[in-house]
């Protein structure tokens, strides 16, 4: 998969992801990373990519004709039209099953604005995603874009080593993941659950899926009730008529 970040700091981003697990996916080739630089298509004498909002109020806007220029410069090299995310507080939440919809193309184009946004008639011409992190704002779309990479390509196969890693991760089936241990069997007093030491897979699977439950109902209780109405809990009296 192909990532293309339209960013005024290509630095950072290449910095940031060019480690770990992303690095040796790079390497490998199942993934590319391409950061370019905005400001490289201005056509300011003074290489400026923003200027003042018409109507008023604070701050600075990146204007049109650099960012579309920018991303004219990436959609003229694909052999088909690619989806292009724009990185903003305004946009819908970024939630793992957005990540699993973006692993199935083969480019992204991620746009990362700065100042006070990116002016919103380019954004009606070349966006077709509006994402979002979280609901706060940080100084440039770098980081969430960032961030949508990691989740993206991890979903990649081959960038994980062992492949059902991805399967057991959080949200991947709408809930919480399970409490995990490792060695030594007993750590500062606490000792592991004995079930996962029972060697019984069936019924470690039945603990993981009840403390996906329960931390899921504490924590997160809108997605709580959401995996319930999707997976009805079965009565005593089905469960034995099923088994019979």
């Amino acid at each position: 998969m192909r990532f293309h970040i339209l960013t005024l700091f290509p630095e950072m981003v290449l910095q940031g992801l060019n480690t770990s697990i992303l690095a040796r996916a790079m390497k490998n080739g199942q993934i590319s990373v391409e950061a370019v630089n905005i400001r490289d298509y201005t056509q300011n004498k003074h290489n400026r990519v923003d200027d003042y909002t018409y109507g008023g109020g604070a701050g600075m806007l990146m204007q049109a004709q650099p960012v579309y220029d920018a991303w004219k410069s990436i959609a003229q090299r694909l052999e088909k039209p690619a989806r292009v995310v724009y990185m903003t507080p305004a946009g819908s939440v970024f939630t793992q099953k957005t990540a699993q919809e973006f692993a199935k193309e083969e480019d992204l184009i991620l746009l990362c604005g700065h100042y006070e946004g990116i002016d919103e008639r380019v954004l009606d011409e070349i966006v077709t995603d509006q994402v979002s992190i979280g609901d706060f704002v940080l100084t440039g779309g770098e980081l969430p874009a960032m961030m949508v990479v990691d989740a993206v390509s991890r979903l990649i196969p081959g960038v994980l080593h062992n492949e059902d890693s991805p399967e057991t991760d959080s949200f991947m089936n709408g809930l919480l993941e399970y409490p995990q241990y490792s060695r030594p069997p007993v750590w500062h007093g606490r000792e592991v659950p004995q079930i996962l030491l029972s060697g019984d897979h069936a019924k470690v699977d039945q603990w993981r899926l009840a403390q996906s439950l329960e931390r899921t109902r504490i924590r997160r209780p809108e997605l709580y009730e959401a995996y319930r109405k999707e997976h009805p809990p079965v009565s005593p009296k089905k469960r034995r008529k099923r088994e019979q």
